[in-house]
């Protein structure tokens, strides 16, 4: 019996990467690949894959929104995330969130067979320092760990830092969150407060050049 996989990746060429390494396994079956959260909802309820891998960044919606929204719909539904982003800031929120792994980009062809069969299995799947980030941080408290200023960031408030950076005026954030124009903006007092940043012209240049940093 195949294992029916979902793709939600935006760029063609590591859509098509992805789903010729997942097909060069016999019972690997790539049953759709999308670019955006909303196809992605969409398809799941027509094609009802058995897994879905999952880019953090996508034109519409975050990949951490569009995994919490499967975990609370599609409960049955495993995913995995294939990201550029650093594992440091973006898989211990993709685990939280309902994803049951996490894999760099740059890594994907090496480990992307093992971690679809192991999460089938019932696994997580994380690298070896991740995997013991995570632990030491549930050994020691999480009061008493060690975060980067950018990981007191909620999820909802990195998002908001995310598109900040990538030129988006508080207008077009709010309209691609479906939140008003004020909420976007007590996100934004609550960035600055945690990042300790003094106004919002310094806001959006850390946000710009932590973009060109992450993404890039």
């Amino acid at each position: 019996m195949s294992i029916k996989i979902l793709i939600v990746e935006d760029h063609p060429l590591m859509q098509k990467g992805i789903q010729m390494t997942l097909e060069s396994e016999m019972d690997f079956e790539v049953i759709d690949m999308v670019s955006s959260a909303e196809e992605a909802m969409k398809s799941v309820g027509k094609v009802k894959p058995d897994l879905a891998i999952i880019d953090i960044s996508l034109p519409d919606m975050s990949g951490i929104e569009l995994i919490k929204f499967f975990r609370t719909h599609e409960p049955d539904l495993r995913m995995l995330v294939v990201s550029r982003h650093d594992e440091e800031l973006f898989a211990e929120r993709s685990i939280r969130a309902g994803a049951r792994g996490y894999i760099m980009k740059m890594q994907a062809g090496e480990q992307i067979v093992s971690a679809v069969r192991k999460i089938m299995n019932g696994g997580i799947f994380l690298s070896d320092s991740m995997s013991n980030k995570m632990l030491m941080g549930m050994a020691s408290g999480a009061e008493n760990q060690v975060m980067s200023p950018y990981e007191r960031l909620s999820d909802r408030e990195l998002e908001v830092f995310r598109m900040t950076g990538r030129g988006l005026t508080t207008k077009e954030i709010s309209e691609k969150l479906r939140v008003s124009s004020k909420t976007v903006d007590s996100y934004k007092a609550r960035i600055r407060e945690k990042l300790n940043i003094d106004n919002s012209s310094n806001l959006l240049k850390e946000a710009v050049q932590w973009v060109r940093e992450k993404e890039s």
